[in-house]
């Protein structure tokens, strides 16, 4: 692999590296404001309970084809990449060594908004690959657990940058992001995965 010097975040089962903010400050609001423009940012929808929910918090599905994802038993189409989008993946792949064939954007507006436990262990995702997560606007805290041990480890991803979860992660660790009532502002997650066709 071709990562810079970073420690493995996760005591067992799994892989979690950590770069802390490799794009400078204004590299990444300039990244930022690209985005903000020209993804198509729609208000998720996640079946809970037998119940459709509209979430506060919008996405973008994004990739080299029109690939269809589905979480939450909730089916989302690919669209093309936008260049912001295209260019941060190849960025995510110089310095990861891998490569890339989609990308779920993340809008959270506030602290409010958050993600609870969830692991990426989808059927359509290449099975132990590497999930590059680029962070952009407010710091947050983010989080995993051991699905079997309960342990929690933490980590704040800052403006600018980049977190790889790879290995047997997503089998044994769940992650979150938490809300908080701190007054922060707004957050772009960027999540690089391989779909398996």
């Amino acid at each position: 692999m071709l990562y810079p010097s970073s420690e493995n975040l996760l005591p067992y089962d799994g892989i979690v590296r950590y770069f802390g903010a490799l794009l400078s400050k204004q590299q990444a609001d300039e990244y930022f404001a690209q985005l903000m423009e020209e993804v198509d940012w729609q208000h998720d929808q996640v079946r809970m309970f037998g119940k459709l929910i509209t979430t506060k918090r919008k996405i973008g599905w994004y990739g080299d084809q029109p690939f269809g994802y589905t979480y939450s038993q909730m089916k989302k189409t690919a669209l093309p990449w936008t260049p912001g989008l295209s260019a941060l993946k190849y960025w995510a792949e110089q310095v990861t060594g891998t490569t890339y064939n989609s990308c779920l954007a993340n809008l959270y507006h506030d602290g409010s908004e958050g993600m609870a436990w969830h692991s990426d262990a989808e059927k359509m995702l290449l099975p132990r690959g590497a999930i590059a997560s680029i962070s952009l606007g407010a710091e947050r805290v983010f989080g995993f657990k051991h699905q079997e041990l309960g342990t929690v480890v933490k980590t704040s991803l800052a403006h600018g940058s980049l977190l790889v979860m790879e290995g047997a992660t997503q089998e044994f660790w769940k992650h979150r992001l938490a809300p908080t009532k701190k007054s922060v502002g707004p957050r772009i997650n960027l999540t690089f995965r391989t779909i398996v066709a």
